[in-house]
């Protein structure tokens, strides 16, 4: 039994089997802020993956970001916080808090748990966006609706007590993951992978056919901005309170983050000679993604190192796709789900117990202080999250795909159209529906979107000189 009151001093003071228990005012405000910030990155990661795409896929991304991020907050409260978080197995938590039951002024650390639950749900909500970068273009959204609801039950929420929950096996281990460097990003980023591996590749993909290039750099540049400003909180808000190690991970978070960004962009640099906005925004992602896991554990030097290690990996791994002839187009398994990876065997070399004792009641070292043993847990479950995330979400796709009403993929008319018209019925450019009314002027350059005839595909022809035609499939 817990009853609560307030000190004096406005701090919460709770009762928790007859021991007395502060909650500093201070501490809870942060958290709120934080989970502020985390939201904020949802449509961050709509922004960045719109931009990735061709315009007439814009809109639905936006849509689908926030839509995304509603269903499983939805599902966060029904059961998502008890399965990962509530008194269980080591594998998988219980149904006793469904519903938030139970879940009310008992401390979490130095704030009420019903805050927690509240901060880790925009957690849930961000990775399965970030997920659903592996259905670009070509998946319809009802399907991809349940698909994901499915999703974070069976695949994020286990993950997440494994690693977070105080009875989860890679805790007891002792795996060091700060902020989510893989129940967040290895999960979402080979869930991405695994989708689109099942959802195969958009039309035309591959061939000597018109070039899938972002169609707004701008849109890329204001998601990463969002999702920059917004990983304070991520990142921040893992201290789960207003503290030194808070401090410094906000410190790592925006020094990898900018190391990033200058190493993806002299990287790119030395093969182009440009200077690339795009380049730029991934090398910002990757040493964002990088420092996830360890943003608690290192210090200053090892931030640096992190970001400029990270966006290396990251930058090369953007092949593996081309080696697995798998589209994934927004790169999704690159930069979260090898950045992850590269973040948490980082992370076990550089943690400095040094860094974790700003907190108090925080424990945790790596190489660097001799804990070698560390490299070999946080690979155990670095692997292990990337397994099960592959299987899990394959196994889940190919089950729902055989749902009478719940085939994932479009057809192939909708995927010339656009899922912006098909799927959503509106456009996120006027310009988009006007094209169309002078198309018949235009006949011996393409066709009509509409028409299915073999003829109507010739607009996708990126002939030399017939901009026009290539505009048209943007």
């Amino acid at each position: 039994m817990v009853n609560a009151s307030y000190t004096p001093e406005g701090n919460m003071l709770a009762y928790v089997d007859g021991e007395e228990v502060v909650m500093n005012k201070g501490d809870s405000a942060w958290i709120l802020i934080a989970f502020a910030l985390v939201f904020s990155m949802a449509p961050g990661v709509g922004f960045l993956y719109s931009g990735l795409l061709r315009r007439k896929n814009a809109l639905s991304m936006l849509f689908l970001a926030l839509m995304v991020f509603s269903v499983i907050q939805v599902e966060w409260y029904l059961w998502g916080y008890s399965l990962a978080f509530g008194d269980g197995s080591s594998f998988i938590g219980n149904l006793a808090n469904g519903g938030l039951v139970n879940v009310d002024y008992t401390p979490s650390g130095n704030i009420p748990v019903l805050l927690f639950a509240l901060y880790q749900g925009a957690f849930a909500g961000v990775t399965a966006v970030i997920a659903i970068g592996g259905s670009a273009e070509r998946c319809r959204i009802v399907p991809l609706l349940v698909f994901i609801f499915c999703w974070s039950t069976i695949v994020y929420n286990p993950i997440a007590c494994w690693v977070w929950n105080a009875n989860g096996w890679l805790f007891s281990l002792g795996d060091l993951d700060y902020a989510g460097g893989g129940p967040v990003h290895i999960s979402s980023g080979t869930a991405g992978l695994a989708l689109s591996f099942f959802l195969g590749r958009r039309r035309g993909y591959g061939t000597q056919k018109l070039a899938f290039r972002p169609h707004s750099v701008s849109h890329i540049v204001i998601g990463t901005l969002f999702l920059w400003f917004g990983w304070f909180g991520f990142n921040g808000g893992s201290a789960l309170g207003m503290n030194l190690r808070a401090v410094q991970s906000c410190i790592a978070t925006n020094a990898a983050a900018a190391m990033g960004a200058i190493t993806w962009t002299l990287l790119d640099y030395i093969y182009t000679r440009k200077f690339s906005a795009v380049s730029l925004c991934s090398g910002v992602l990757a040493g964002l993604v990088g420092i996830t896991p360890g943003a608690g554990y290192v210090g200053m030097p090892a931030s640096l190192a992190i970001g400029f290690v990270t966006a290396i990996a990251s930058n090369y791994a953007t092949g593996i796709k081309v080696l697995l002839k798998i589209d994934d187009a927004v790169d999704t398994f690159a930069l979260h789900g090898i950045g992850g990876f590269v973040g948490a065997i980082l992370t076990a070399l550089f943690a400095d117990e040094r860094v974790t004792s700003f907190d108090p009641a925080a424990a945790g070292a790596g190489w660097i202080n001799h804990n070698y043993i560390a490299l070999g847990y946080n690979l155990a479950g670095a692997v292990t999250i990337m397994a099960y995330a592959f299987v899990m979400t394959l196994v889940l796709c190919y089950i729902i795909n055989f749902i009478p009403g719940l085939k994932f993929r479009v057809d192939e008319d909708a995927e010339i159209v656009g899922l912006d018209e098909a799927e959503c019925g509106e456009l996120a450019y006027d310009y988009v529906s006007l094209r169309k009314e002078v198309e018949p002027e235009e006949a011996t350059l393409g066709g009509s979107l509409h028409s299915p005839s073999a003829t109507s595909h010739e607009h996708e022809k990126a002939a030399p000189g017939v901009a026009t035609a290539a505009a048209k499939e943007q």
